[in-house]
């Protein structure tokens, strides 16, 4: 009798444990998925158009040299384009910046300062956030709603702040690496016409083997069919 008593205890020990992990599985997919999915909805990593149509994406923190004949070759090639300024750059800049917006290029937020926002807390990625958006809305009187974070680095703080301040997140599908000293026009080049598609969103700086490469890029893309558009023109 008492040997029965016991086993029946485990039994119940092991449907309690059965249930427990039910309810977790439950409870994951309930909590966890839907909440991934949601945070998936404010990230871009491209556009959701299937034309052919393929945005540009320039992060500017440097590089001011390179910018007026960046801005000569969109403007010869009838291209507008995303460009993401840092706020502490934008404030430095104020010449530049309106330089750009006035060739009717979109202007998108990259932070206040070039952090890493991926290891900040809420408050500072949203004080990031929110500080750029000050400068750039001060100096252009825009509004922005597209925040290309530096480097790419974000965590569920950045997700958070940026839905909070009303911003999409912003990355990319195909990368220039063109700020890495072994990037060669030849090798930036390749990068983006080897993995073009439609609605991709091309990730570039500007440097002087852009500039060189640019030319090269925006002909072939168009030989093959591709509209070079802004970051909002493949995210309906």
């Amino acid at each position: 009798m008492k040997i029965f008593y016991i086993k029946k205890q485990k039994i119940y020990s092991l449907i309690s444990i059965l249930i427990l992990a039910i309810l977790a599985i439950i409870f994951y997919n309930i909590y966890y998925k839907n909440s991934e999915e949601t945070f998936k909805e404010e990230i871009f990593y491209k556009g959701n158009i299937n034309e052919k149509v393929i945005a540009f994406a320039c992060n500017v923190d440097w590089g001011n040299e390179y910018i007026p004949e960046m801005l000569s070759i969109f403007e010869k090639e009838n291209i507008k384009i995303t460009f993401f300024v840092t706020g502490e750059w934008a404030k430095k800049n104020e010449k530049l910046l309106k330089n750009i917006y006035s060739h009717q290029h979109e202007i998108g937020n990259h932070g206040y300062a070039h952090d890493d926002y991926g290891k900040l807390n809420y408050a500072d990625n949203a004080k990031g956030i929110k500080e750029c958006h000050e400068v750039l809305n001060n100096i252009l009187n825009m509004e922005c709603k597209y925040f290309a974070p530096p480097a790419g680095s974000f965590n569920d703080n950045t997700i958070k702040a940026a839905k909070d301040l009303n911003y999409d997140i912003i990355m990319w599908s195909i990368d220039t690496i063109d700020w890495r000293e072994d990037s060669t026009e030849d090798k930036i080049i390749n990068r983006v016409l080897t993995q073009a598609e439609n609605s991709a969103i091309v990730l570039m700086h500007p440097t002087k083997e852009t500039i060189k490469a640019l030319p090269v890029i925006i002909q072939n893309l168009k030989e093959e069919g591709y509209n070079i558009v802004k970051v909002s023109q493949v995210i309906k």
